[in-house]
């Protein structure tokens, strides 16, 4: 398979290259392809679903989903298998988006398996967006060239409940249409919701499809999750060049097209918005009152929740230039692991405050989970445990954990 590189310019900056030397269109958008794509004639893949024991990471069993050449084709900075597992706690359900839904109990048995057929996305970039699960249903947004839709699906039968198309995208460019968030199932003190980030617009469904709110002037290339925090639901997109990257903070109640006109920061129910303050990969964290960013070029910023107030914005240490992992928090600190996996610890404070750096030594992508007491990080070929606790006496191998 075609390698990853580090960074989030590196196609981009080639196109332009090849411009310069009076190539067609199609010449440079062949050689570009070429260089960073794959497509389904370029590889055979087998598509795995692992499970370790958290204990000690031995594997217990594999399962083989699928095996062949993919349906359709990705930017190698991407995965054929991008999205996220999510479980209920009696069912792991695995969502392959050109190919289908699988659900499989904690012993390996596959329960069923739910066909999807497969969409053109732009640019053949692949797929990202991981499903959300809420009770007895499974929520997948898929927003690609062909056909837009949020659908919903019986976690007990696999069974499609229901489709709902929808037509969202950039007005100034319409052949972009399609989105790689995962969609946010929020409870608030006003019902439950749905909330979805496609290109340009955030649209926000209850659990039967209809639709309850829109808003519009959000990125064209929508990769980060919403998330909610204190009362507040939280929308962010951004991609260099376009003129809006916002994050966009939501109270309850919402209905109707909540679109902010003109230079209009907050409304009804729009706390409120930043135009510029929105990532392209990465989900920001909220951490004890605040909104932190880190952003894929290597700044670090701190907002208010409620306000939206800038609190910083620096520069990470010379060397810290690519981020698409999110960031996490506990302990009065703050976690940015960059694609070089260096994980930069700041202290959760008014001002950057870098405490130190931990190397893996190796690429990462992958945002980490936290169960319990651990942290989970995934490099490009391995499976990290991390927990901390001092060593108990006369014990050799690491110290104390510094995370």
């Amino acid at each position: 398979m075609k390698a990853p590189q580090v960074g989030t310019d590196y196609s981009n900056e080639y196109v332009a290259e090849l411009m310069t030397e009076g190539l067609s269109e199609d010449e440079v958008e062949r050689r570009a392809t070429l260089r960073d794509n794959e497509l389904p004639h370029e590889v055979e893949l087998r598509y795995l679903l692992l499970c370790l024991d958290l204990e000690i990471g031995e594997e217990l069993w594999r399962r083989q989903l699928f095996a062949g050449r993919p349906p359709v084709g990705r930017h190698r900075k991407n995965s054929y298998t991008s999205a996220t597992p999510v479980t209920d706690g009696e069912s792991v359900y695995v969502y392959v988006a050109n190919l289908g839904l699988w659900a499989f109990d904690l012993e390996g048995n596959e329960g069923w398996h739910t066909e999807l057929r497969p969409f053109k996305v732009y640019l053949d970039f692949g797929t990202g967006a991981s499903p959300a699960i809420w009770g007895d249903r499974l929520f997948i947004v898929n927003d690609n060239q062909d056909e837009q839709f949020v659908a919903s699906f019986d976690t007990a039968s696999g069974r499609e409940i229901w489709r709902v198309g929808r037509d969202v995208g950039h007005p100034g460019a319409p052949e972009r249409r399609s989105g790689w968030s995962t969609p946010f199932v929020w409870q608030n003190e006003r019902g439950t919701e749905l909330v979805t980030v496609g290109p340009y617009t955030a649209v926000s469904y209850d659990l039967e499809g209809e639709e309850l709110w829109r808003l519009g002037r959000h990125s064209y290339v929508p990769i980060p999750s919403p998330f909610a925090y204190d009362g507040l639901l939280y929308v962010s997109s951004g991609v260099h060049g376009d003129d809006n990257r916002p994050i966009t903070a939501i109270r309850p109640g919402a209905r109707g097209d909540i679109t902010l006109e003109g230079h209009a920061t907050s409304s009804d129910y729009v706390v409120w918005h930043d135009r510029v303050a929105g990532t392209y990969q990465p989900t920001p964290v909220a951490y004890e009152g605040s909104i932190w960013v880190i952003y894929d070029r290597g700044i670090v910023a701190r907002y208010d929740a409620k306000s939206g107030a800038r609190r910083f914005r620096a520069r990470l240490p010379r060397g810290a230039f690519a981020f698409t992992a999110s960031p996490w928090a506990y302990n009065g600190k703050i976690f940015c692991l960059s694609e070089e996996g260096e994980t930069y610890v700041l202290e959760a404070a008014d001002e950057l405050n870098v405490l130190r750096v931990n190397s893996l030594g190796e690429m990462v992508l992958a945002s980490p989970a936290i169960v319990g007491d651990r942290l989970l990080i995934r490099t490009q070929t391995r499976l990290y445990s991390i927990r901390g606790g001092k060593r108990p006496p006369g014990a050799g191998g690491a110290t104390e954990s510094s995370s």
